[in-house]
């Protein structure tokens, strides 16, 4: 199969994997299939102000929650919604089975959750296939509470 073939396949299958899981959800009444954790509200509930820019890192991306205005293109895992682009989705994925080198994502970090400002796209793409770190670069943002906490509740 081809890279233009295999991503087709790859994004039919991330959208199946998102719309069964927010099926589920519905019929569960879980959090399960929800989208992705806002950061501003995540940020205004928490009481977060300011940034402090760490730079370039690996992050584990498990630890990558939310979204800085694309949550709802995502859901709660980064498989990617009706809303999502299919176009850079695909992309994204032939560069990734290409093995090309892929920009840094950049990422908000708030109290060991990391929201995603841009690259989307290459953090579903990497969940997708498995991986378990991204690189990234990474501004930091302090708050009174946890993201852990807003996760719960």
């Amino acid at each position: 199969m081809n890279v233009y073939d295999q991503a087709d396949k790859d994004f039919a299958v991330a959208r199946r994997q998102a719309w069964m899981r927010g099926l589920g959800a519905r019929f569960t009444r879980s959090s399960g299939g929800s989208t992705l954790l806002p950061f501003e509200e995540a940020r205004r509930t928490l009481g977060s102000a300011g940034g402090i820019r760490l730079g370039r890192q690996s992050v584990e991306l498990s630890h990558v929650v939310g979204s800085v205005g694309q949550h709802d293109r995502f859901d709660a895992l980064f498989m990617p919604l009706r809303r999502a682009s299919p176009e850079r989705w695909k992309r994204v994925d032939r560069a990734f089975l290409k093995g090309l080198d892929l920009q840094p994502v950049i990422l908000w970090a708030l109290d060991g959750a990391y929201f995603v400002e841009d690259g989307h796209n290459r953090v579903s793409v990497a969940r997708f296939h498995g991986a378990e770190w991204i690189d990234a670069e990474v501004t930091q943002f302090r708050s009174p509470r946890s993201v852990h906490e807003l996760q719960m509740s």
